[in-house]
């Protein structure tokens, strides 16, 4: 019966990152003690204030019924407030659309934008869903890779050539998932101005990390008032408030765009959660010295695991200024064997470690960088600290094959 199925599901990877978490979950059930670096999820609970909020809606019951396709009035009213102060970028309830996370964000927007053999330029390393929700919508990517020694940022030359008649967007992630990258205001102008000699251009800013950031600046190209009226803001609570399971996200767009979003949104899902809606409008009353809290383990997280990876001989990696990944480069490794199993790959690698040390990693070719794997210090210190030292045991045991 598989040949029933669709070209378009069949063509589709599967998400590199919830298939090793979920062979991590298979390995736990069976009683293995497991080290899962795989997953970017804040191990945090949600805070008490939130959790609060959506008790207090469900015991109103007012909120039973379905809920606005683009969300509920105030919460999109409180996003703009949230935009204006932190990011200065002033838009409209109108031009806000709350979606069941992020990704269905960038889902409905990609299927309103494009045609088949439309062109949307990728900042790689990229999250792994960016190429495969253009695939869906009929898009093609274009991968634009910067190098490592510049945290993976490619030039404006590089974006000049890369744009052509058919490029429809740009995307990137900052902070950046999976190499922690964070753009600056320099970088950022930079695309501003390559982009206002290209007006058919999009700019998609992805800034769902936006508050899990080590430098002491953040800056949303959305601000930029020479392309502001062309950018799309993607964002959600998933991570800064620690709420992927209540699963809200939003985009912040022109009202042209908004109003495509919303009515492809009610073809596929209508409104998000009632009750997620209502602790996702909580959240923006969270002390924010909760979020700083966060944000100072997770820098003591991703001191303690570059320590780990600075320990294990022929691998390099970025400094991560942001987000809650390291993305090192393990290609030193390509050509070496246990006797039993040949590493020729990340693959290989992240296979090899699974099975030997019992600690989940992902293949960075998922991300458009093969020579990479990511981990996530996104769980305790205790967790991170007993995977390196499994994974440097574990290497140790490698030997040249050729």
């Amino acid at each position: 019966m598989s040949d029933f199925l669709s070209d378009r599901i069949k063509l589709l990877p599967q998400s590199a990152t919830l298939a090793m978490n979920k062979q991590s979950q298979l390995l736990k059930a069976q009683g293995y003690d497991i080290c899962d670096l795989s997953i970017g999820e804040p191990n945090f609970p949600t805070p008490p204030y939130v959790q609060q909020a959506a008790k207090e809606a469900i015991d109103s019951g007012s909120y039973f019924t379905y809920s606005p396709v683009a969300g509920y009035l105030d919460l999109r009213t409180a996003i703009t407030r949230k935009l204006a102060k932190e990011n200065n970028i002033i838009c409209t309830p109108e031009q806000i659309v709350v979606s069941t996370g992020a990704k269905q964000s960038l889902s409905n927007l990609f299927l309103c934008l494009l045609n088949p053999g439309d062109e949307v330029i990728v900042y790689t390393p990229y999250w792994v869903s960016y190429a495969s929700i253009v695939q869906l919508a009929g898009g093609k990517s274009v991968f634009l890779k910067g190098s490592k020694e510049n945290n993976y940022e490619p030039t404006s030359e590089q974006l000049e050539q890369a744009i052509t008649n058919k490029t429809k967007a740009i995307i990137f992630s900052s902070p950046s998932n999976p190499t922690g990258s964070v753009l600056s205001k320099s970088s950022l102008m930079a695309i501003a101005e390559v982009l206002e000699r290209h007006k058919h251009v999009l700019i998609v800013a992805d800034e769902i990390y936006e508050h899990i950031n080590f430098t002491d600046d953040f800056t949303s190209i959305g601000s930029i008032a020479s392309i502001q009226d062309r950018v799309v803001t993607i964002n959600g609570f998933s991570k800064s408030y620690a709420m992927t399971g209540w699963r809200v996200g939003y985009l912040a767009a022109p009202l042209w765009l908004t109003k495509a979003c919303e009515k492809i949104q009610g073809q596929l899902t209508s409104g998000t959660c009632s009750i997620s809606q209502r602790a996702a409008l909580a959240a923006f009353d969270v002390d924010m010295q909760i979020i700083a809290e966060m944000r100072t383990i997770y820098k003591r997280r991703r001191d303690l695991a570059m320590k780990g990876i600075s320990n294990i001989p022929g691998v390099t990696c970025n400094m991560p200024l942001g987000a809650f990944y390291l993305f090192p480069d393990i290609s030193y490794y390509f050509g070496y064997t246990d006797g039993e199993q040949d590493i020729k790959t990340a693959e290989d690698f992240c296979m090899y470690i699974l099975k030997e040390a019992k600690v989940t990693l992902v293949d960075g070719a998922a991300f458009g960088e093969p020579n990479c794997i990511r981990l996530s210090y996104a769980t305790s210190d205790e967790v991170i600290q007993e995977a390196m030292e499994r994974m440097q045991k574990a290497l140790q045991k490698l030997f040249p094959s050729r």
